[in-house]
């Protein structure tokens, strides 16, 4: 027969298992509202009936349950969901971070509209007109270098916007890369504090939350596989033990936190005296740009400017202010061609309308008009040179030629083929508007996908106020119900020690 004390004992471990419950729920209620945050719950388990197989077992009707205990307290999570947003908020923080740079090339290059190069070479195109019209007006001549002045100082405020927008980027990327190593070193110090609980049993659960918080930031920057090693001892069947976090390369995994030996191997970025960016290694193990997976580091990277397999250096703000730097020197070289070509209203030949440039390098922020243009309007060439003396001053030949700029410029285009001055500016601007259009599009959509990945996330994982109050009465009822046991059986044992054996007395 069964101890008298024996549903004491049920009621007892009752009441513990019902409390570990509540007092889970209170956990999880206090942290509702916590970033990262993942529901837990307790797990129950039967403890082990009375009495133990065996030969020697007393003769009872049958096996006597004990009661129950709290046997764990796990988080509610699913990996793959985890690994599905990682994977979207990879893609997101590349073409964010191209969204964003084209966005701002936009703004500056701020086409079409009254103050757009387009629009600063019209106006010059119409003054040259003007000039061709009346060769001779004063008025006409004036406006004809203001206009050029507009042209030269447009190309120097893009090139030069450009360029500081170029220079903010590289600068993105040395905090990009201070925060990659951050984080790192943060995933490592968790890494630690759950391999020191671990082997005593315990499910460190908010330590597993910091970890996965720290893993979806990591996620924006680079693409990232975890995988995870016990850490032995006596821990749980459900413990995730250490995590190694390796980055995803064209050429294989490469190894950024070791939860084994926990060591962080810390990313670099190397550049050239350009500020371009010429290779990214990981724990001094190079690994080539091209190889590189996408993440916010690489797309600030096609932004600022690379050195390619070829050594050119490319992005989308170096070919943009290449092409700017192409178009200033074609349009500066062909122009002092034509400008030395005409007459002046005094009769010289062979004046500069622009100082010449030597080089296409830097050539948008070197357009300046030549001291002879500066000096006296009368010194631009409208006429032609077979124009007698007396007729150069209603002569404007040259000036008609000069109009002509924007179609008579030829520059090669990237797919090897001659383009006129405009046509090149134009195929440039609607490369631009492509690839920012594809840079939205795409960001929109990595968004929405992540948006779902991570709802279904949060179905599973996040705090349900409703939910958890549901769970707080049906394990409120069960303590009390434990308790009523507690203060049935006292009734019993009370019955037993002062009711019975008092017959006859």
């Amino acid at each position: 027969m069964g101890s008298t004390f024996h549903g004491l004992q049920v009621a007892k471990r009752g009441m513990a298992a019902q409390q570990a419950a509540l007092y889970t729920i209170g956990h999880n209620v206090a942290n509702a509202n916590t970033p990262g945050y993942t529901r837990q719950r307790v797990t129950f388990e039967a403890t082990h009936p009375l009495p133990a197989p065996g030969m020697n077992r007393p003769g009872m009707t049958g096996q006597l349950g004990t009661g129950v205990e709290a046997k764990t307290i796990e988080r509610v999570r699913d990996k793959f969901l985890d690994s599905q947003y990682r994977g979207e908020t990879v893609k997101l923080g590349y073409w964010d971070a191209r969204s964003i740079a084209i966005e701002k090339m936009e703004e500056i290059l701020n086409e079409p509209s009254k103050g757009g190069l387009a629009k600063t070479f019209d106006q010059f195109f119409g003054a040259l007109q003007d000039l061709a019209a009346s060769p001779s007006n004063a008025g006409a001549r004036s406006v004809v270098r203001e206009r050029a002045l507009a042209v030269a100082d447009t190309f120097t405020y893009l090139s030069s916007s450009l360029q500081t927008i170029q220079s903010e980027l590289q600068n993105e990327i040395n905090v990009t890369v201070t925060q990659v190593n951050s984080l790192m070193e943060q995933l490592n110090n968790v890494n630690q504090q759950i391999k020191d609980v671990e082997p005593h049993g315990y499910l460190p659960n908010d330590l597993y939350d910091e970890r996965d918080r720290l893993l979806d930031e990591l996620s924006t920057f680079v693409a990232i596989d975890i995988t995870y090693t016990k850490s032995g001892g006596n821990d749980l069947l459900m413990a995730e033990g250490v995590a190694t976090v390796q980055m995803q390369t064209a050429n294989g995994p490469v190894t950024l936190v070791d939860g084994i030996t926990n060591t962080v191997n810390a990313l670099s970025v190397q550049r050239n005296a350009d500020s371009f960016v010429t290779g990214v290694a990981v724990g001094g193990q190079a690994i080539g740009l091209d190889n590189l997976s996408q993440g916010k580091l690489k797309g600030l990277i096609e932004s600022a400017g690379y050195i390619n397999a070829d050594g050119e250096g490319v992005g989308l703000y170096p070919d943009m202010i290449a092409t700017l730097d192409e178009m200033a020197y074609e349009f500066v070289s062909w122009f002092n061609m034509q400008h030395q070509q005409g007459v002046t209203l005094d009769g010289a030949t062979g004046v500069s309308f622009f100082n010449p440039i030597a080089s296409k390098e830097g050539a948008a922020k070197m357009i300046v008009l030549s001291d002879a243009i500066k000096e006296s309007t009368n010194n631009i060439a409208a006429a032609s040179p077979s124009t007698d003396n007396s007729d150069r001053t209603g002569d404007g030949t040259n000036a008609r030629e000069l109009s002509g700029f924007r179609q008579k410029v030829t520059i090669t285009s990237s797919d090897g083929k001659m383009t006129s001055l405009e046509g090149y500016y134009q195929s440039a601007i609607g490369q631009m508007a492509v690839e920012g259009e594809q840079a939205n599009r795409l960001k929109e959509n990595s968004g929405i996908l992540q948006l779902a990945v991570d709802q279904r996330r949060q179905s599973i994982s996040a705090v349900s106020l409703d939910e958890e109050m549901s769970n707080m009465i049906q394990f409120q009822h069960a303590y009390n119900a434990s308790a009523r046991m507690v203060t049935m059986i006292d009734e019993m044992l009370e019955k037993i020690v002062n009711g019975l054996g008092t017959g006859g007395r």
